[in-house]
């Protein structure tokens, strides 16, 4: 039997995992990766966060990844607090609110929050090494774009400036929403994601804030201490969403959007000492109806971009990457292997889909009553410990 040919198209953290990881569990196959960026580009000074939860946590490092230099830059997340900042009920003392702690349910860590390059370089290097170790079998194609997939009888033909055939492509090249070419189902949510990076001056460490807001979700992501951060001060991401057609913060100077900031968030955050500039991104859902078609594979935000309310994207992507890999090492045929995928990622993927965008939407919904209706489930959800309990391992493992 000829040895399986793969080919990962995306060399970002979803399709270096799936390499990887194939690298492990699939020892007789060919591994061919491909990005349009340079071998040579510095990587590591990504500043963009990724929250990781626990499961992705796992899976890193089954693949020798975790704990090791991306640990060493990343915050832990042991507390989730999720509340809304509109009145909930007409005189209440205090807002409803829903808390999950590591503590409670028995876990480390509810995930980790780290820059985008800390984690890409070491899987950048892994895989690196990795090729220079088997260059029969394991291949890095950088700086050739990926022009056309053309599919072929049992095989998929990848054009990189000269035209190949694989048994299976596998599509990795995600993305943002607002530069992505549309998918089968799509969704503009008419907002923007304002993000950067802010300290807190009395806040917990560790604790990761989901704010609902009239405008849409505001979060604040924990992360790790910097050299020169003066003590009592906590360094956060932030992901501040807001109507794109009338934006509250597009006109504010830093200034402005410091004093708007603190009267969103929760008391218990802290008080804002700093801001960075802040930069947007529009927002929406761009998902194909299948992960397959014929022999080729989308994973990640190539199959599904999705809303970053419940901080998901990157955590559904590792869970693909995963789980195809196992389906090729227990099937010997390519298709059989892609239906069982198809069919076992169904429940994870269109429940994550759903929930994302329920998420999204419901809490902007400004109708009579809606606050009180909203407050009412924050606190059922809190006062239920197993329901709750489940929402918190589905966020960390997904939906099983």
């Amino acid at each position: 039997m000829t040895a399986l040919r793969v080919a990962v198209v995306g060399a970002g953290p979803v399709g270096l995992a799936l390499a990887l990881h194939a690298r492990a569990l699939l020892p007789e196959a060919r591994l061919t990766l491909f990005d349009a960026r340079p071998a040579e580009r510095d990587v590591a000074a990504d500043p963009r966060t990724l929250a990781l939860a626990l499961g992705s946590l796992q899976f890193l490092e089954r693949l020798g990844l975790w704990p090791g230099a991306a640990a060493a830059q990343a915050a832990a997340i042991a507390e989730v607090h999720v509340s809304q900042s509109a009145p909930a009920f007409p005189g209440a003392a205090a807002q409803p609110e829903v808390t999950l702690t590591a503590r409670e349910l028995g876990v480390p860590q509810l995930g980790a929050v780290l820059g985008y390059g800390a984690l890409l370089a070491p899987m950048q290097r892994a895989w690196f090494d990795a090729a220079l170790a088997e260059p029969a079998r394991l291949e890095a194609r950088f700086g050739r774009p990926v022009a056309a997939l053309k599919p072929l009888a049992g095989a998929v033909e990848v054009d990189a400036s000269v035209a190949e055939a694989f048994d299976l492509a596998v599509v990795a090249e995600g993305g943002v929403f607002g530069e992505q070419a549309r998918k089968a189902l799509t969704s503009d949510y008419g907002q923007n994601a304002w993000v950067g990076e802010l300290t807190l001056e009395g806040g917990a460490p560790g604790v990761a804030f989901e704010r609902f807001t009239p405008s849409g979700p505001l979060a604040l992501l924990p992360l790790a201490a910097r050299e020169g951060t003066p003590p009592g001060l906590l360094r956060a991401a932030l992901v501040w969403c807001v109507a794109r057609d009338d934006d509250p913060v597009d006109a504010l100077d830093g200034r402005q959007r410091i004093t708007v900031l603190q009267s969103l968030l929760p008391a218990r955050a802290g008080r804002v000492h700093a801001l960075s500039e802040l930069k947007p991104f529009a927002l929406g859902l761009n998902a194909e109806r299948t992960l397959v078609q014929g022999r080729v594979v989308r994973i990640g935000n190539a199959a599904q971009t999705l809303h970053p309310v419940a901080g998901q994207g990157l955590n559904l992507g590792l869970r693909d990457a995963h789980q195809l890999v196992s389906a090729l090492r227990d099937e010997r045929d390519v298709d059989a292997a892609l239906r069982r995928v198809e069919w076992a990622r169904a429940p994870d993927r269109w429940g994550t889909i759903a929930a994302t965008d329920l998420l999204a939407r419901s809490f902007t919904w400004q109708g009579p009553g809606m606050a009180a209706l909203r407050g009412l489930g924050l606190a059922a959800l809190q006062a239920t410990g197993p329901l709750k309990a489940r929402l918190a391992r589905q966020m960390m493992y997904g939906w099983r």
